[in-house]
């Protein structure tokens, strides 16, 4: 069976009420697809009409009367708030694989006039509410899905024509008060959480809306051994100079041990001087390795710029206080010391894979999140090299 692009859409609504996590977790999870790219979306109205105009199909095996309730729920909800002018946030996620768009259509789920069967992303997340007279009361599909390949193909050629204007890290989509001062700051969901098709790093976003954040921007990012090497610089020397005083007492204990040394205290400080940095150069290189599938050292010249064999999802988050909230419900570094309910605890192993990252401070963030490049648009590139220009 051939290899297909499928997307799905999360909906404004979806997105302000914080159900992202729990989305992706299901997708993922449960069509056991590859998600190969993510982008954010402030729709414009052009868009939102051409989006709009493509939904009733008589290829849809949904109703007629769905049909025409999405198109109309697209028109009112993706379009811009009518008294702001502000724009409304859109996340469009990318599966590739094996009847890709079949999979992903059955995990979202069809809505039907008279009932709702089987256990799907609408189901939970969806409502579809008529009163006695079979008038609509209420219409919320949570997620968007093609029914077909031809369509899915369609409808992403079109996100992707407009993706340049109208995507990448969203500007000016949060409301705040006069007194507020937002911030954004950078979520690495490490390459740990994507060596199989789960619900992991969905369930870790679900953690992260306990902050009450906004996401404005989304990334499937594979870090070079450049990037890494840079992202992780800061740490380079903290570790050439700090684990010098635990090797020097392991290397003191194992050449006492081996062979029947008394070795003073002055000389094992000596060995953590000398040999502490060539150990942190071996942890740094792990850490680059562990992120980028390569390690500099290993590393042909010509690959360091190229795009790692590993995948994280790069997030970033606004709001009030945004890099202490997202620090708090992450964790400290090592999982073991992580608090109950954390990101760490309940997902890392060590103090390297410990499931995510996240900017200790504004400038840090801004740093990062300038080596990531998350409004980078590998989306497009994605889909332009499986259909050709759109």
């Amino acid at each position: 069976m051939p290899v297909q692009l499928a997307y799905a859409i999360i909906t404004p609504y979806s997105l302000h009420k914080s159900r992202t996590g729990g989305i992706i977790a299901r997708l993922v999870a449960r069509s056991g697809l590859e998600m190969a790219a993510a982008r954010m979306f402030a729709p414009s109205q052009e868009l939102i009409r051409q989006y709009a105009d493509s939904i009733v199909s008589a290829q849809n095996p949904q109703d007629r009367r769905v049909q025409e309730l999405l198109k109309d729920y697209i028109l009112r909800s993706f379009a811009p708030d009518p008294k702001t002018g502000r724009r409304r946030r859109v996340m469009v996620l990318l599966f590739r694989g094996e009847d890709a768009v079949q999979k992903i259509r059955s995990v979202v789920g069809n809505f039907g006039i008279h009932q709702l069967g089987g256990e799907t992303i609408r189901d939970t997340y969806g409502d579809l509410i008529m009163d006695e007279n079979g008038q609509v009361r209420y219409f919320e599909p949570a997620v968007l899905a093609a029914p077909t390949p031809e369509e899915a193909a369609f409808k992403l050629k079109l996100w992707t024509r407009f993706s340049d204007t109208d995507g990448g890290v969203v500007d000016n989509a949060i409301a705040y008060e006069p007194s507020e001062t937002p911030q954004r700051t950078l979520v690495l969901l490490k390459p740990d959480n994507f060596r199989f098709a789960s619900g992991r790093p969905g369930n870790m976003i679900d953690f992260f809306s306990r902050t009450g954040l906004f996401i404005v921007g989304i990334k499937v990012h594979q870090m070079s051994v450049a990037e890494a090497m840079e992202f992780y610089g800061p740490v380079r020397e903290t570790l050439r100079k700090n684990l010098g005083t635990v090797f020097g007492a392991r290397a003191r204990e194992v050449l006492e041990k081996e062979f029947g040394l008394t070795i003073p205290n002055a000389e094992e400080q000596h060995l953590g001087e000398i040999l502490g940095p060539i150990f942190g150069e071996r942890q740094f290189e792990n850490i680059v390795r562990f992120m980028s599938g390569r390690s500099p050292s290993e590393c042909e010249p010509s690959l360091m710029t190229q795009p790692g064999t590993e995948k994280c999802i790069a997030l970033i988050y606004e709001g009030v206080n945004a890099v202490r909230k997202i620090r708090d419900v992450l964790g400290p570094t090592d999982p073991t010391k992580a608090p109950v309910g954390s990101i760490r605890r309940e997902f890392g192993s060590n103090i390297m894979i410990n499931a995510a990252h996240a900017s200790d401070s504004p400038e840090s963030a801004r740093r990062e999140m300038n080596i990531v490049k998350v409004g980078e648009n590998n989306f497009k590139r994605l889909a332009e090299e499986f259909y050709g220009r759109a």
